[in-house]
């Protein structure tokens, strides 16, 4: 990525956490979703728009990318397609996205602790159950509520990459 591309929107956890207790001492709230976010997808622009929803005018949605070798331990050796910094960037430019922040682990419970969101956010791919157990504890310890977002049907980036294969040589 060129250093043209980066965005203010794109930070450091200690500057999330710092915009985070603001928020809170305005009384506005803090939603937090996650994901790898490779080539950008309807599917994944109305889920952040419905994400930003819940957090209302006042408040702020921002999401956790996966790092580029979280993206490998999660989806092996041939993603992520985009790196992190571009997967970043792109977010930003989201009107519904107000902050990025990139995590390194492959588990978030570390950044919940941290931003102790009023409102985590996941796909409607996920219940309750299948929540990571160490993220799902930190949410609860925040107090953060839980919502699962439905999908937009028929957008997947894994069915986008199938398809680009089977049109050429990748």
């Amino acid at each position: 990525m060129s250093k043209a591309l980066k965005d203010p929107k794109v930070m450091s956890l200690a500057a999330a956490k710092s915009a985070r207790a603001r928020l809170a001492r305005s009384g506005a709230r803090f939603v937090l979703t996650n994901g790898v976010f490779d080539l950008l997808h309807p599917g994944h622009t109305s889920y952040l728009v419905a994400a930003r929803k819940l957090a209302g005018p006042r408040g702020k949605l921002f999401v956790a990318l996966n790092s580029d070798r979280s993206v490998r331990a999660l989806k092996g050796k041939f993603r992520p397609i985009l790196a992190e910094a571009d997967r970043a960037y792109n977010l930003a430019q989201l009107r519904s996205v107000d902050g990025v922040v990139i995590f390194r682990r492959k588990r978030l419970d570390r950044e919940i602790a941290a931003l102790r969101p009023d409102i985590y956010c996941k796909a409607g791919d996920y219940t309750p159950a299948t929540l990571d157990p160490a993220e799902r504890r930190a949410l609860e310890k925040a107090g953060a509520r839980i919502r699962f977002i439905p999908f937009l049907a028929g957008f997947s980036t894994t069915r986008l990459i199938e398809k680009i294969r089977a049109a050429g040589d990748l």
